[in-house]
């Protein structure tokens, strides 16, 4: 995964780097791991949570960008 995108459903996300749930830990969202399954897109999920998904998107792809350069 190169980049992620609202699009992108949460499930599958997380299912490729588990690391990254803590960016929707800390905004305030549920997520598979955290005992709150969510099946649908991250802009749904940002939506139904009143989180900005650009403010979302941006966090995950800086955590993800961090993941990257470990590997």
């Amino acid at each position: 995964m190169e980049k992620i995108s609202k699009d992108m459903h949460v499930e599958a996300v997380l299912t490729e780097y588990p690391g990254l749930t803590k960016v929707f830990i800390e905004l305030g969202l549920p997520c598979l791991v955290c005992g709150q399954s969510y099946w649908g897109t991250i802009a749904d999920l940002a939506e139904k949570h009143h989180v900005n998904v650009d403010t979302l998107i941006d966090k995950l792809n800086e955590e993800l960008r961090k993941v990257n350069e470990k590997l």
